[in-house]
């Protein structure tokens, strides 16, 4: 590629290399004129967190997930054609609505866009608050390994499928500990499933020895070494000695006000179109978790909004209408209570309910891990 083409290629930029930004990257990777445009994924590590195997494996060293569930990005572009910069965007900066800009990264470095995709994902605590390097990240694992092993009454803060499947995973590495999940609803997981769904999970965790605590809240999480906690409402949990914040993430989107006053929801979620546009400014897009899509926030819709998105970007900057609309998915959860056990539930006909063996085939004997590296040619 000549100098003269080098300099006057486009830049279309994509903040965040998850589950879905890695995907869109790989794809538009195979699909971008390398002689027009110059594909530029920023994220904050030099690899990426497989979250869906991030229990096991901050809770044991069996099969050492973390040699597998840290994935590198040196395979992820077909042919080369792409970059990864590491760094945590600061700011957005707009020429104007369509015109292009920067992104602003908390190193003061600028990197110039013509088409923006934002795929920035959540900001998790507890065993999910990763950090960036990789030395610290296996320090993190590690410790938290130690803190279960050395804990005799665990306590987990949320009933999502976050707590659900964290309490599995100790149930299965330490049959006796007493584990425990307090959860701010009446029943585990939320509203979007049917009570009897909802009702089977929490008798498949009950059944495993995991115990529950319903309609309660904490205000804050102890510091590690503190014995005992005590709800809002004055209900004391007195032998709790680790206590473990497993409830919802919340948005990875302050830096992005900075593009507008009405760019996020009272969420901090992106409100889109229907094509993954951020609404009111063309040119920019948004995709995965933070968007404002109704629907359940999980790595496995990801690849339906790089269906959709994808064939948009190349009309885009094509100057073509964009055809391509966004219509939901159907609900699907696959909730592992450890390796071998599990319960999932498909909203198709009536509601679909299935147990260990359909959680197991599909999800628990290896989190999705092999698959995700497929996907990252790896």
């Amino acid at each position: 590629m000549s100098k003269e083409n080098r300099t006057t290629r486009r830049n279309v930029v994509i903040v965040g290399g998850g589950h879905a930004g890695a995907n869109l990257a790989r794809q538009l990777s195979g699909s971008l004129n390398p002689y027009k445009y110059r594909l530029i994924l920023i994220n904050q590590r030099p690899f990426a967190v497989h979250l869906p195997a991030a229990a096991r494996m901050t809770v044991s060293a069996q099969d050492r997930l973390e040699d597998l569930a840290l994935i590198p990005y040196d395979k992820l572009f077909i042919n080369g054609n792409g970059e990864v910069i590491v760094g945590k965007a600061f700011a957005i900066e707009e020429r104007a609505p369509g015109k292009g800009g920067w992104v602003v990264l908390e190193s003061e470095e600028r990197v110039e866009y013509a088409l923006l995709v934002l795929a920035c994902g959540f900001l998790w605590s507890g065993p999910l608050d990763f950090p960036f390097e990789r030395e610290d990240m296996q320090h993190h694992i590690t410790n938290w390994r130690k803190m279960y092993e050395q804990a005799q009454h665990i306590v987990l803060i949320g009933g999502g499928a976050v707590g659900i499947e964290t309490a599995g995973e100790i149930r299965d590495i330490y049959p006796n500990k007493k584990i425990t999940i307090v959860q701010a609803d009446n029943m585990l997981l939320n509203a979007t499933y049917p009570e009897r769904y909802r009702r089977d999970i929490e008798r498949r965790s009950r059944a495993r020895g995991i115990e529950m605590v319903f309609s309660e809240l904490t205000d804050y999480i102890p510091e590690y070494g503190t014995v005992g906690i005590t709800t809002r409402s004055g209900m004391s949990i007195p032998t709790a000695d680790l206590i473990v914040p497993t409830f919802g993430p919340r948005p990875n989107t302050s830096w992005i006000a900075s593009l507008g006053p009405d760019v996020l929801d009272e969420r901090g979620l992106v409100c889109v179109e229907p094509t993954f546009e951020v609404v009111g400014h063309p040119g920019v897009f948004s995709i995965g978790d933070i968007t404002n899509c109704n629907e359940q926030k999980q790595a496995e819709k990801c690849p339906k909004h790089v269906e959709i998105v994808a064939p948009n970007i190349l009309s885009c900057l094509e100057g073509r209408r964009m055809t391509r609309t966004y219509k939901g998915t159907t609900e699907i959860i696959l909730i592992p209570l450890g390796r071998n056990r599990g319960c999932a539930y498909l909203d198709y006909l009536w509601g679909i309910i299935m147990g260990d063996w359909f959680v197991r085939l599909f999800k628990s004997k290896d989190l999705f891990v092999n698959q995700t590296r497929q996907e990252r040619g790896l």
